[in-house]
């Protein structure tokens, strides 16, 4: 597993919130460049969002590389590069872009990942649906064009499955459903305007405004706990 420093964002359109979900980023890079790859799905990129949110969060040094189904990342991409961060956009097209880099990575390089970016860092991603076995368990809107939920390859990053705009979009529920019924073991849900920081693979912290949940097994069911941002999560 990789124990690199690892910044999780689960979306969001505020700006300032999302500086602190950001937060330590910059200083994890130590001056670094970081690789930004945006997909796209057919209607091109808006790179100065991209350029803007990492300006704004204080990384000064970004290269940003648009990927597609005529243009996956290769490892050589990563060549002389501090840091990796996964924009969001389609968690499946993602999913379906970046095997490549699956094993990569080395251990000592910062990855950040927003939205999509977030939920493909996972061993075995959650990259959408809303139906489990006949019944919803997410708004159909949160679904990312697939209807039954759908657990593939991630980078292999953190051990658990990320959901993101849990909040926001409802999709509280799918992660609760993913980790119930047995298609991953534990996953977090992360609220939009909020980061997950992991540091050594051990220690977390909740960053932002939002809150950052932990779906575990537990007995017959599930547990699910929240962490406001400003938090230390507890082991």
């Amino acid at each position: 597993m990789h124990h690199g420093e690892v910044f999780l964002i689960g979306g969001g359109r505020d700006e300032e919130a999302l500086v602190d979900a950001h937060a330590g980023l910059a200083d994890a890079l130590a001056g670094g460049t970081l690789l930004c790859l945006v997909a796209d799905d057919g209607e091109g990129i808006d790179e100065g969002r991209w350029r803007g949110m990492l300006a704004d969060a204080g990384v000064a040094d970004v290269e940003l590389l648009r990927i597609a189904s005529d243009r996956a990342p290769t490892p050589s991409d990563l060549d002389g590069i501090s840091g990796l961060y996964v924009a969001g956009g389609l968690t499946p097209l993602y999913a379906e872009l970046l095997p490549p880099l699956r094993g990569t990575l080395p251990s000592t390089m910062v990855y950040a990942g927003y939205s999509a970016g977030a939920a493909v860092a996972a061993e075995h991603a959650l990259v959408g649906g809303w139906m489990l076995d006949g019944r919803a368990v997410c708004p159909e809107d949160a679904a990312e064009d697939l209807d039954e939920v759908s657990v593939t390859a991630g980078l292999g990053l953190v051990p658990f499955a990320v959901d993101v705009h849990a909040t926001q979009w409802g999709t509280l529920g799918r992660a609760i459903a993913a980790v119930r019924s047995g298609l991953v073991p534990e996953a977090w849900a992360l609220d939009e305007n909020t980061g997950l920081h992991l540091a050594n693979g051990r220690d977390h912290e909740v960053r932002g405004t939002g809150r950052c949940h932990r779906i575990t097994r537990s007995g017959q069911g599930v547990l699910a706990e929240a962490w406001p941002g400003g938090m230390p999560v507890d082991p």
